[in-house]
Order: structure tokens, then sequence, then C-alpha cells
């Protein structure tokens, strides 16, 4: 999983609440075998209509969305957050998120930020009246800022959000769940070490 300490990149706004996993990637893509190749197939349905928002050229290219209320809900399908990621987006802020998606966000490598709602309003107003502006997310400090340049917002300023602390150290140091577990590889070849020769013994298929 690649590390995530600070992004800088447009910000899309998706003024939608309750958007749920099949909207986000549709069930007719889910038929893939592989965990990459969703990023064409992101918010699919909605695409099909030429005024859809995030496909103005102002916003392609975008690596933060901003978004409404619930953002994630439905179904547990981890393609929702593969797909964001693979769409360029690394973070995703919104007031809150469905339990699911936001941990597969956070175990995907995709940053779910909540902020308060008029927070979040101000962020979408901000991206919606100046197109192509620029927000940077700092994991590290954990704070939004958005550009001195941009129109409608205050020069300077800053959003704080606060984040799980094992997530966000996993997060900062790229460990996905395998990295966590190799993390113990020593202590594990230690207990492997220990046990009766009949018993089964992890072997190393990288040799």
């Amino acid at each position: 999983m690649e590390p995530f300490t600070r992004a800088t990149g447009v910000l899309a706004p998706l003024d939608r609440a309750n958007v749920d996993t099949d909207q986000i990637i549709p069930k007719q893509f889910l038929k893939r075998i592989e965990r990459t190749g969703y990023g064409p197939f992101l918010f699919y349905d909605w695409r099909r209509n030429a005024e859809f928002i995030l496909d103005k050229p102002e916003y392609r290219g975008a690596s933060v969305l901003v978004t409404g209320e619930n953002f994630g809900c439905g179904s547990s399908r981890e393609h929702a957050a593969w797909s964001l990621l693979e769409a360029g987006f690394r973070a995703v802020i919104a007031p809150s998120f469905g339990d699911i998606f936001k941990s597969n966000s956070f175990r995907s490598g995709l940053l779910p930020i909540e902020l308060p709602q008029p927070a979040v309003r101000q962020l979408i107003d901000l991206a919606i009246e100046d197109p192509g502006v620029e927000v940077t997310v700092d994991l590290e400090a954990q704070v939004v800022s958005v550009g001195e340049g941009s129109r409608g917002a205050p020069a300077g300023l800053l959003l704080r959000f606060s984040t799980d602390p094992f997530f966000r150290e996993c997060l900062l140091n790229g460990w996905d769940e395998i990295a966590l577990t190799l993390r113990q590889e020593a202590d594990i070849a230690r207990f492997e070490g220990t046990r009766p020769a009949w018993l089964p013994a992890i072997r190393d298929h990288t040799a």
C-alpha cells in the first residue's frame, strides 16, 4: 500500500448525501477477479449524464472528493474504495461515512476525512464557485488547507480533523494487513521453530 502523508490536488464536489456503494461502483463490474481496473467505472451510471459535475474539465484529475453525509453506505464491497483510488482520489471529505466503506478505505490507502457539516458545505461551495481550486490534505498534521489564491475562501483556511490512531499510523507507513503481519516475521519464525516436526509449518513460497 502506498504511504499517505500529504496530498495536494484539485477539490472535486459531489453535492449528494447517502451515496451508496452501488452508485460508486455498480454491481455489474464486480465480476472481475482482479483488484485493479475499476477506476473507469466509478460513478458509471451517473456519468451517462453529460452534465455530471465530475466530468467537467475543471475537475478532471482531481485527487480530493468532498461530498455529503453517509457517503459509502449500502453493501460492503471493497471495490468502492478501489475504484476511487484508481480514479486518482487520495482522500474523501464528508460529514459521515458508511462504517464498512470507511474501514475498507483505510485498509486500501484511501483517507476518509470527517468534518462538521458547515465545514463540508463551505468546501463544496468553494469547489463549485472556484472550479479547479486546490487543497492540501496533511495526515501528519491532520489538517485540510486551501490555497491563499482561491476565490471565496479565507486566505490560509485550515480545517482540522482527527483520524483513528491505528489507521493513521498504517496510512503514514503504507502498512496493509499483510505488511502488519510481516512486521512480526521474527516472532512467527521463533514460534514455528518450537512446533513439533509432525505439525504443518509455514513455508516460504518465494524462495
